[in-house]
């Protein structure tokens, strides 16, 4: 009788104390990678080019027009405004802190898989050593879709 009265109790005490057994909320798997960082001009002279490629490592198509990127070095976001991966929008675009946007991955309406996108920063914006961290949003929805991190 003492075991089911204590065995009650417990149920009763579970009741309103429940343990959350739900997924945490994680991070959105990312569909990118920063392939690479290159930070010497044609000739090879260090000149702190700050170029950045992007590779699509998802298995469906983006529409890239509907992507902006936010970036990041060494934690704290840097001052360069990418409204949209599309190259032919971005030209239009007041992109301060980036100097060109070039590959397959933003030459059309779509970012498809295994393409990539080359960002050249501002000379300087990013040194040897230095993390950087990329975070790529729906722009309608503000929604972070993407994220991926490096070490330059």
């Amino acid at each position: 009788m003492v075991a089911i009265v204590v065995l009650l109790a417990a149920l009763v005490i579970l009741m309103f104390h429940l343990p959350d057994f739900s997924n945490p909320i994680l991070p959105p798997p990312s569909f990118l990678e920063i392939s690479g960082v290159y930070h010497t001009d044609e000739h090879g002279i260090l000149n702190y080019d700050s170029r950045v490629i992007l590779l699509h490592n998802g298995t469906e198509r983006l529409d890239n027009a509907g992507l902006r990127a936010e970036f990041f070095r060494n934690g704290t976001k840097i001052p360069a405004v990418i409204e949209t991966l599309n190259g032919n929008l971005f030209i239009s675009t007041h992109h301060y802190g980036v100097q060109t946007l070039g590959g397959l991955g933003c030459s059309g309406l779509y970012w498809y898989p295994k393409e990539k996108i080359a960002i050249d920063f501002t000379d300087n914006t990013f040194h040897p050593g230095d993390t950087i961290r990329v975070d790529i949003f729906q722009k309608e929805t503000g929604v972070l879709v993407s994220c991926h991190s490096r070490r330059a």
